[in-house]
């Protein structure tokens, strides 16, 4: 049987209580938490570049909504937003050519 250790979504401890599967539980500090997160936004990362599906995008994008909430990133958005005002998007599916220095 396979172990884990990891962040999960909130309503799977009622999900596998559903399905009758043991588990324990317990709340993450707010550094385990930061941990936790990153880790699991690489491992939505990872599943995304292997599917290539809209299902493991919004993981992606879930985990990264998490991550905004946390207080070193509040102003995320905001910054998200100037640097798309002064660089830009991707909308123009622009590829540059060149080499670096």
């Amino acid at each position: 049987m396979e172990s884990y250790d990891k962040l999960v979504r909130d309503n799977i401890p009622a999900i596998l209580d559903e399905k009758g599967v043991k588990y324990e539980q317990r709340i993450a500090s707010l550094e385990e938490y930061r941990v936790e997160l990153v880790r699991k936004l690489e491992e939505e990362v990872k599943e995304f570049l292997a599917s290539n599906v809209p299902e493991e995008l919004a993981d992606v994008i879930e985990v990264i909504e998490a991550i905004k909430l946390l207080p070193e990133y509040q102003l995320v958005e905001t910054i998200r937003q100037d640097k798309k005002r002064e660089r830009g998007g991707f909308e123009k599916r622009l590829i540059l050519k060149g080499q670096k220095d």
